[in-house]
């Protein structure tokens, strides 16, 4: 392979690590700053309004990243 393409595996690569360690520190602090825990709510009572907050807020995360590796 040509080294640009190598150039543009190896930028993937790394941006989906950083774009995983934001999402997973992102979610921790959602953790702990909840006063209740977020598996048990949404797993065990069937809380689907907060499984919809949290798949917004994922989705506003995953935004963000995207358009800080695009610039």
């Amino acid at each position: 392979m040509s080294d640009v393409v190598l150039k543009h595996l190896e930028a993937a690569a790394i941006f989906s690590v950083l774009g995983l360690l934001v999402f997973a520190l992102a979610f921790a602090i959602m953790s702990k700053l909840s006063p209740f825990s977020i598996r048990k709510e949404i797993e065990h009572d069937q809380n689907t309004a907060l499984a919809i907050l949290i798949g917004s807020v994922i989705l506003g995360i995953a935004h963000i990243i995207a358009s800080a590796i695009t610039g």
